[in-house]
């Protein structure tokens, strides 16, 4: 990879580059998300977006720890509580705000429990519906005020 970099003669084909490289990762990255659904068999729409979400959260595990990371804990709800139940629990959970940051770093920002709650508010508790715009409005607001 080092030799194509060195072959641009101007900034902008780096640029062009990277923003090529980038778009193209984040396609990868959802579409290994897709293909690890698939596993899991015939589910209706709300449930596949709820088990993108988790392993979006893997994939932000992975990278973090660079190396491939498992969301345990979350996969232990959803076998004792179900998939829904389990994400109106993880939600009603302290805000996980790291986990938020490094989705959206990635792209991945509405690869979030409560991202997919608000989208299908008719198969959760108004509670907890309102505690996902909540969150999801604080995290965005936090975000927003990041210096760079």
């Amino acid at each position: 990879m080092d030799d194509i970099i060195s072959k641009f003669k101007t900034p902008q084909e780096c640029i062009e580059f990277a923003e090529k490289c980038t778009n193209l990762a984040h396609k990868a990255y959802l579409r290994a998300i897709e293909l690890r659904i698939l596993t899991h068999g015939e589910k209706n729409e709300v449930e596949k977006e709820l088990l993108k979400a988790i392993y979006a959260y893997e994939e932000v595990l992975s990278q973090k720890n660079k190396r491939r990371t498992r969301a345990s804990r979350t996969w232990q709800m959803v076998k004792r509580y179900g998939i829904i139940e389990a994400a109106e629990k993880a939600v009603n959970r302290r805000t996980d705000a790291m986990g938020y940051r490094l989705l959206v770093e990635m792209g991945l920002q509405d690869l979030t429990f409560e991202s997919v709650i608000v989208r299908f508010p008719k198969v959760f508790s108004p509670q907890i519906v309102t505690l996902a715009k909540s969150k999801l409005a604080e995290l965005k607001g936090a975000k927003s005020h990041e210096t760079y």
